[in-house]
C-alpha cells in the first residue's frame, strides 16, 4: 500500500479511504447549536480514483483548492467544479466525487461538514 509521502503535496497526516482518496483531519469543534459538531478537511483526488457514493449526517461546504472536481449529488445534475468555485451537498444526500482534471494533478478541496455530534463522518451508499 503506498503512503501519502510518496503522493506530492498531499500531506503525511492523510488517511487513504478509497483508491486514490485522501482525506486528512484539520480541525473537529463542538458548536454553539446543541449536537452539531463542525469537522474541517482536506480532501485530496488523485486522477483514476473512483468515485464512491456516499452520504453525511449534515451539510458539506466544499471550496475547491485545486484542480477540478465533478460531483455527482443525487437529484442534481452532474456537474464540474474548478479551483475557487463552491458547493454543498444537503445533509443526508447520496453524492460522489471524482477528479475531472485532464492531467496528472491532483484535486484539492476543503471540506467542512456541520454534522450531527457522534454519528460517523461518512457512511458508503449501498
Amino acid at each position: 500500500m503506498s503512503t501519502a509521502q510518496e503522493h506530492g503535496n498531499i500531506p503525511s497526516t492523510a488517511v487513504e479511504f478509497a483508491p486514490g482518496l485522501w482525506r486528512t483531519s484539520l480541525q473537529r469543534y463542538d458548536l454553539s447549536v446543541p449536537g452539531r459538531e463542525m469537522i474541517q478537511s482536506r480532501l485530496d483526488v488523485e486522477p483514476g480514483s473512483p468515485p464512491i457514493r456516499h452520504t453525511h449526517p449534515g451539510e458539506e461546504i466544499i471550496y475547491v483548492l485545486a484542480g477540478s472536481l465533478e460531483y455527482q449529488i443525487d437529484g442534481q445534475p452532474t456537474k464540474v467544479y474548478d479551483a475557487g468555485e463552491a458547493l454543498t451537498v444537503p445533509a443526508g444526500v447520496i453524492h460522489a466525487v471524482r477528479n475531472a482534471g485532464t492531467g496528472t494533478g491532483t484535486g484539492t478541496a476543503l471540506a467542512t461538514d456541520v454534522v450531527e455530534k457522534g454519528k460517523p463522518l461518512l457512511t458508503v451508499a449501498q
